[in-house]
């Protein structure tokens, strides 16, 4: 032996070598510990569930949003395990919590919800995405993701709120690793992963994606290092005075048996001391004691102002009736005209008038009292 390598031996060391660098797991701060993907888990649970009650509200159907599933993902898994093309909303955080996420519906999800909220079955889901739909998905999780964030507040014991979310429809294949659209996405990032059911209409899967930043903060808020107890300080013991001697001397006039005498258990009894007592004695009231009324000073009240309003009349109308008013709509009211009309103070009906006109301005003429 030379000491020399073989060729052979020089190429499996070379692949060897490959193949460690190509298994190189992600370092820590592309990572979170058991307690942290437990943490982001729960939170994920609480604030979807009560967005499922948002958007079941809003869809008029049954929704149900299953226990999320925490993992770690790139740009790349997400090319190659999700539709496309696919809405990303992007949501970010104002106030409580720095950073943003994202949620990824797919195309026909969207399609659907956004049927289902305009009135129709969910069956309409023909043609392509348009603005009208990425607007209607973007109030639709506005409404979700505030609710979701009123849960977060809760839980963190702290004011949390979103800005309006921004949807877009986007197509994997065009973004080389999606920073265009979310720095975050460039890397490492944290995958919530949920199950999607709409009634009869969807089965599908939502994702939502966190940056390691805004996970690891969410689990410093939720898990509250708890003040640890400060140690009790016994008091010092405090010397107890000493018993005084008995003195044969207290009681000389009383002679008790030998036996009694000597008996632990036996007490002296005991003597009720002499009270006076008498029957109470209380004043008659005559008329004459009775106390006077006082005038009422109403000036200490003449300074408070009171709301007027003047109502010209009502009318009930149905939620669809409302809706269907536009500019130009007549409403019909409960008065006749020329019928006195109805002058409120503080909402309590006290007079009648009539409308006048003061110069430029409207007035009322009061023609009626009511006691």
């Amino acid at each position: 032996m030379d000491g020399m390598l073989s060729q052979e031996e020089i190429n499996a060391l070379l692949s060897g070598m490959s193949s460690d660098i190509g298994s190189v797991e992600p370092d820590n701060s592309d990572s979170l510990s058991d307690a942290e993907k437990d943490a982001i888990g729960e939170v994920s649970n609480i604030s979807m569930g009560t967005a499922a009650t948002t958007l079941s509200s809003l869809v008029n159907q049954k929704v149900v949003i299953t226990t999320p599933v925490v993992s770690y993902a790139t740009w790349t898994d997400l090319t190659e395990s999700y539709d496309r093309p696919c809405v990303f909303i992007q949501i970010y955080y104002k106030d409580g919590l720095d950073g943003n996420n994202i949620l990824i519906l797919k195309e026909s999800d969207v399609k659907i919800i956004t049927d289902l909220m305009m009135g129709g079955d969910g069956t309409n889901v023909a043609g392509e995405l348009s603005e009208l739909h990425l607007s209607a998905i973007s109030e639709a999780m506005n409404q979700m993701m505030g609710s979701a964030s009123t849960s977060i507040s809760a839980m963190l014991e702290k004011r949390v709120d979103i800005s309006p979310p921004i949807s877009t429809l986007v197509d994997m294949n065009e973004s080389i690793d999606g920073s265009d659209i979310a720095p975050f996405l460039k890397g490492h990032f944290v995958k919530v992963s949920f199950k999607m059911e709409i009634g009869t209409l969807v089965d599908s899967e939502l994702m939502q994606l966190y940056p390691f930043e805004l996970a690891r903060e969410l689990y410093s808020n939720f898990v509250k290092e708890e003040p640890k107890p400060e140690p009790k300080v016994q008091p010092k013991p405090q010397a107890q005075p000493k018993a005084a001697e008995a003195v044969p001397q207290a009681v000389p006039q009383m002679q008790m048996p030998n036996n009694q005498m000597q008996s632990p258990m036996y007490q002296m009894p005991y003597v009720a001391p002499d009270i006076n007592v008498s029957p109470a004695q209380f004043q008659n009231f005559t008329v004459s004691q009775q106390l006077t009324p006082q005038p009422e000073n109403i000036n200490l009240i003449m300074d408070v102002p009171l709301e007027v309003t003047v109502e010209l009349g009502r009318t009930n109308k149905s939620i669809k009736e409302i809706l269907d008013f536009t500019p130009g709509t007549i409403i019909e009211l409960n008065k006749l005209a020329g019928e006195p009309i109805d002058v409120l103070v503080n909402g309590k009906f006290v007079a009648k008038g009539e409308v006048v006109v003061i110069e430029e301005s409207f007035g009322i003429r009061v023609t009626e009292i009511i006691k």
